[in-house]
């Protein structure tokens, strides 16, 4: 069935990579981004094709649209960009998705909120279930990102019980790939344009955190899966790749994929630092069937040759980046 479909943040990260595929299946798209972490260049591509619209809004001002579905990616969502715009980002996710959601209480759209593991903050629980409430700092240097999305996911839960909005929330871990912003802070773009430039690859502390990593297409088909799967409604799921590995794991592979000479080196540990990440994806299991499928190596390779790409263009343009299942 093709669906009229919503994605704030669509210029984002994940949140150009989920127009693309919605546009691959058929679907219309309506994205919505303001810019302010979100990139153009991100959604350059799809501007030209049958059934995309981009509205460059602040979420906040969003009046109402008549769709089908409703995907709610709009927040700053790295280290820097939160960092940046702490305020913003509390209004996005307070004021931003109670516009979200009245979008779909205006026309009956299904509803996915894209919340995030920090939820859970340093957890004391390992790996994390959907059932784990959080061992969370509310004045910490995290908590305008930690408790924006833990007000926008109570909020999201209200509606559903109010106004019954049909609602689910999806809890996204560590993800990475293409058109994920160089700059942004996130551990695999600073290894990545750490190692292509020869520069030293930075790891915070020891580097014996852990990280578990999902590409990027693999979280899109779980979003899909979350929004489109009957039975979904006011469920809570956790998306993310349950391979967990350390840190420094991590910046050896990228230093190999890079084929760089220059050192790893070890600098003071960051305020907040979160020491173990790892979800438990039994309930996305179960009840999506979905579980990630492409390999570390592949997606780091993937994702090595985007950020090359940025540096050394070709006239060929880049290659599909976003896999799909078989």
């Amino acid at each position: 069935m093709r669906m009229r479909v919503l994605v704030t943040g669509g210029a984002g990260f994940i949140g150009s990579n989920l127009c693309e595929s919605l546009l691959d299946q058929g679907h219309a798209v309506l994205a919505l981004d303001n810019l302010i972490t979100g990139r153009r260049r991100n959604i350059d591509h799809l501007l030209a094709r049958a059934g995309f619209t981009f509205v460059e809004r602040d979420v906040c001002l969003m009046e109402r649209f008549d769709v089908d579905a409703v995907f709610h990616l709009a927040s700053p969502a790295s280290p820097v960009g939160y960092g940046e715009h702490p305020i913003e980002t509390l209004i996005t996710n307070s004021e931003g998705t109670r516009r979200a959601l009245e979008v779909c209480r205006y026309s009956g759209a299904r509803f996915l909120l894209a919340s995030t593991s920090e939820v859970y903050g340093d957890p004391l629980e390992h790996p994390q279930t959907e059932g784990y409430f959080g061992n969370v700092d509310p004045i910490g240097p995290r908590s305008c990102y930690d408790e924006g999305k833990r007000y926008a996911e109570a909020l999201t839960v209200w509606y559903g019980r109010e106004h019954g909005i049909d609602q689910r929330i999806v809890r996204i871990f560590n993800c990475y790939g293409p058109r994920n912003d160089p700059e942004d802070g996130r551990m695999v773009p600073t290894f990545m344009m750490q190692a292509i430039r020869g520069e030293p690859i930075t790891v915070y502390g020891d580097g014996s955190q852990t990280r578990s990593l999902c590409y990027v297409s693999d979280l899109v088909r779980g979003l899909e899966a979350a929004l489109l799967t009957p039975g979904t409604t006011d469920r809570v799921y956790n998306l993310g790749n349950p391979d967990e590995r350390s840190v420094l794991e991590y910046a050896q592979i990228i230093q190999g994929l890079a084929s760089s000479s220059a050192p790893i080196v070890h600098e003071e540990g960051r305020e907040g630092e979160i020491e173990r990440r790892k979800p438990d994806i039994s309930r996305a299991r179960e009840e999506l069937g979905w579980a990630p499928e492409v390999a570390l190596e592949q997606g780091l390779s993937l994702t090595m040759d985007w950020y090359r790409s940025l540096t050394e263009p070709t006239l060929a343009g880049p290659p599909p980046y976003l896999i799909r299942s078989r």
